[in-house]
């Protein structure tokens, strides 16, 4: 990833944490399901490439992945508590 993607990838990653630290501070449920979706991906993204070495499009994409599933499921959440 180019210099400026990594840059931008920081960026997201420090404001989800600061819509994170708002969102449960008054229990916003889905805008933080949506700051965690952005946020855990972004932080497992360095883990795995400081801690196993793991780069390249195939960690990207079992991110993404695991994105859309912490979405997917803390969504059905958000709706069982308002359904």
């Amino acid at each position: 990833m180019t210099f400026r993607g990594e840059a931008r990838l920081w960026i997201a990653q420090r404001a989800s944490a600061a819509v994170l630290a708002v969102c449960v501070a008054v229990h916003l449920y889905s805008l933080f399901v949506l700051a965690v979706t952005v946020h855990a991906p972004i932080g497992l993204r360095s883990v795995l490439s400081e801690w196993l070495g793991w780069r390249g499009r195939a960690r990207d994409f079992a991110l993404l992945l695991f994105a859309a599933f912490l979405g997917w499921t803390g969504m059905r959440a958000v709706l069982g508590v308002f359904a």
